[in-house]
């Protein structure tokens, strides 16, 4: 439940909060209050601006995951596939886009302009199986170059990932990671 909540948002409003008694206690002549005001609120209130600025909101599930995909998630998934869902569904601190080092590594991020957004993720199955499915925006980078990272990806995010790509549309890209039964 905490990584739905906005660390800045907490911040900026308890801040704001703070600083406000602050200026009203220190209008009505109470010191104690307009220390605690001044000395917590403003810290707090640039600690949320700072927060705000670095911040990477929780990429959307494009649809919600079916009870029966959740059962077989709890059997199925990796460690890295569990890893890659939480982390992207929850508020994240100086990073530029989710998952932005990992495409680096791959070799699909040679810049900060030419790397793909992941937009959604998906949870399904996959003949059966669990798959994680990673909703991408990739205007620059060709749908053959993912292709030719495959292989690459699959290692990247395994043991036990089969990964599949897909091109929906021109400019998408969905990569399906899919838990190899056990």
């Amino acid at each position: 439940m905490l990584s739905k909540i906005s660390l800045a948002s907490v911040g900026l409003t308890l801040g704001s909060l703070l600083t406000i008694m602050g200026f009203v206690a220190y209008a009505l002549d109470y010191a104690t209050l307009n220390l605690a005001g001044f000395f917590y609120g403003i810290p707090l209130l640039l600690g949320g601006l700072a927060l705000k600025a670095a911040e990477l909101k929780p990429i959307p599930f494009s649809q919600e995951t079916a009870p029966e995909v959740l059962a077989l998630r709890e059997k199925q998934a990796t460690p890295t596939q569990n890893q890659i869902r939480k982390d992207v569904t929850r508020y994240r601190y100086g990073q530029e886009a989710h998952l932005d080092d990992a495409l680096q590594r791959l070799g699909l991020s040679p810049t900060d302009e030419e790397r793909p957004v992941l937009t959604t993720i998906q949870e399904t199955t996959d003949e059966g199986r669990y798959a994680l499915v990673l909703a991408f925006d990739s205007p620059l980078i060709p749908f053959t170059t993912w292709q030719e990272k495959r292989e690459k990806i699959e290692k990247f995010f395994g043991p036990g990932i089969i990964a599949r790509l897909e091109n929906p549309e021109e400019h998408k890209v969905n990569l399906v990671l899919t838990a190899v039964a056990t």
